[in-house]
């Protein structure tokens, strides 16, 4: 249930108008009483409210047991309810997700927008420089020089000119821009775990045959 509360949160923003990320059907949803315009994510909000009951059951059954000796004990006829009805809740809210997560859409656009704000790619230009031989604690103040540059002037690393740059470091060469680009960053991540399309396709796949 943890897991789900955690899905679920990131659902409830993704959907909201701050972030408007995801677009999910209004068979999950409902309007708002007051707010015409508003469209509430009610599938996620309500297993994300579950979750601190099915949490309760957990506190419940630790108390239960926590003061008895080895042994079964009268006690211990109390842990059906919690038991039964987190088993219920669980299964419940799968069911739900199972039938709401296929019919979830994403607005590529406006994640793509959102994941080129705050320098995302700085990280990268470090590596970069350590990989050209630099020391970190260097290439940690040239890449504060680079984005403070970008920061003055609007513009993100990825536009920042290569004259500009080495301005800050003659280590910086043409080839940056294949890694200051959102595509290279998460490219250049092909580690088990890593963000490389190749790497996640391989995970998802995985999973798929480990549920199969």
């Amino acid at each position: 249930m943890m897991h789900l509360s955690r899905f679920s949160e990131e659902l409830v923003l993704w959907a909201s108008a701050q972030f408007d990320f995801i677009d999910m059907p209004d068979a999950f949803c409902t309007g708002s009483s007051i707010m015409p315009q508003k469209k509430n994510p009610d599938v996620p909000e309500l297993v994300r409210g579950k979750c601190g009951r099915v949490t309760g059951h957990l506190v419940s059954l630790l108390m239960l047991m926590k003061g008895q000796p080895l042994a079964y004990n009268k006690d211990n006829q109390e842990d059906k309810e919690p038991l039964f009805d987190t088993a219920d809740t669980l299964i419940n809210s799968l069911r739900a997700f199972a039938d709401m997560v296929p019919h979830l859409s994403s607005k590529k656009d406006n994640m793509y927008n959102a994941a080129k704000q705050g320098f995302a790619t700085a990280t990268d230009l470090a590596d970069y420089l350590v990989r050209k031989g630099m020391a970190f604690r260097d290439a940690h103040e040239v890449v504060g020089l680079a984005v403070r540059l970008g920061v003055d002037s609007h513009r993100d690393l990825s536009e920042i000119s290569l004259e500009e740059l080495q301005q800050f470091s003659t280590q910086i060469t043409a080839d940056v821009f294949d890694i200051l680009k959102l595509e290279g960053s998460v490219a250049s991540r092909s580690h088990i775990g890593g963000t490389a399309p190749d790497t996640v396709r391989k995970a998802i796949k995985t999973a798929r045959e480990q549920l199969l």
